[in-house]
This record gives structure tokens, C-alpha cells and sequence, in this order.
């Protein structure tokens, strides 16, 4: 297991929130941060504070990317044309590894990241095994015929917690998934609020 893997819950109390969703987060149990001084931790945030915040809380969604990373996605998102928030939405969401985990072919992000890594993913009929692939509408994402019955591919499907969303056209039966088209904010089922417009804020002023 990967470092980031088992750090998965260190982002959500980080946060106070349960980011993904996920019943066993420990924000469940417990709301404030984590460590000795984590339930004195509730003043009022500066607009810095909330713009590094929403940063944080989008960046460590989708595997907790590295700066370097999450600056090069909003740098393309910034030159094209039109609103950078929803730009920046729609290529986080066109990741490879985010639409093996939309489609439920995994249970986490984590998971998927690693389930692309380690060769399981094919795209239009070719290998894939590169987590930040970028899919483009009309793709075709399917398991590989070897990987389908991994423990991990089967407990995914039979979450309960989470929907495929209809921007992804996903089929269990034979392990498949269509990338139909781009989402904007309002299409992404995130379990919490995001605030792409406080990244785009954040990233002007620094």
C-alpha cells in the first residue's frame, strides 16, 4: 500500500470533512483536526485561509495531487477559453484514474491510481498505464478480461455509496465504461462542496 493510500483519512480530518463520501471516514466520528490542538482550531479563516483551503480540499480529492501537478492542470485550464473553475473541473474529471474510479471499477481514488498503474486498464482497446491520461469523449474504458474478478473490481461494484454519474456511460456486466462528455461543477457528485472559483482566486494572488 502506497504511502498516499493510507493517508487517505489524514486528508479528511485535515479538511473536518468527509471529502469522499466514504462511511468510515473519521469525520464521522470526530469533526475537528487531527492532534492536540485540533479541536481549538475553529476561528474565523482569512480569505487566504479559504482559498488554500478549497486548494487543498480539491488537490487531495482526486489522490492528492502533487503541487506540480495541480498547477500544470490549472495553468491549462486558465489559457483556454471560457470559465477556468468549470475548465479546471472537466480536466480533473478527464484523468484516466478519476474515471475508473467514477465508473466504480475501484473503491477509491487511491485505488485507482494504482489499478491504472499496475496495467489493468485498457482505452480504445489499447494498454494504458498512466493515471493521468487524458480521455476524450467517445473513449472506451474497459478492464482488462484477466483483472475482472480482482477482490478489489468486485467490492467496487457492489458499493452502495456512490453512483455512476451520467456523464459516464458504465457497464458491469462486462467491465466497460464510455466517457460521453465533459462535466461542469453541477455534474460532478462530489460529497462535499467545492469551490473551484476560491483555487482560481488563490492561484491569481500567489
Amino acid at each position: 500500500m502506497t504511502k498516499r493510500t493510507s493517508a487517505k483519512y489524514k486528508i479528511d480530518r485535515r479538511m473536518g470533512e468527509n471529502i469522499w463520501g466514504r462511511p468510515k471516514s473519521p469525520v464521522n466520528r470526530r469533526e475537528y483536526g487531527p492532534g492536540q490542538h485540533g479541536q481549538r482550531r475553529k476561528g474565523k479563516m482569512s480569505d487566504f485561509g479559504l482559498q488554500l483551503r478549497a486548494k487543498q480540499k480539491l488537490k487531495g480529492y482526486y489522490g492528492d495531487l502533487t503541487e506540480k501537478q495541480f498547477r500544470r492542470i490549472y495553468a491549462e485550464a486558465e489559457r483556454r477559453r471560457g470559465d477556468t473553475g468549470e475548465l479546471l473541473i472537466g480536466l480533473l474529471e478527464r484523468r484516466l484514474d478519476t474515471v475508473i474510479y467514477r465508473a466504480k471499477f475501484v473503491p477509491t481514488i487511491f485505488a485507482a491510481r494504482q489499478f491504472v498503474n499496475h496495467g489493468h486498464v485498457l482505452v480504445n482497446g489499447s494498454r494504458v498505464n498512466i493515471p493521468s491520461y487524458r480521455v476524450k469523449e467517445g473513449d472506451v474504458i474497459e478492464v482488462r478480461d484477466r483483472s475482472k474478478q480482482l477482490a478489489v473490481v468486485l467490492e467496487a461494484v457492489q458499493l452502495s455509496e456512490r453512483d455512476v454519474p451520467d456523464y459516464i456511460e458504465a457497464d458491469h456486466s462486462k467491465m466497460t465504461a464510455t466517457f460521453v462528455r465533459t462535466p461542469g461543477l453541477g455534474d460532478v457528485p462530489y460529497a462535499v462542496q467545492m469551490e473551484p472559483n476560491l483555487v482560481i482566486e488563490y492561484y491569481a494572488q500567489n
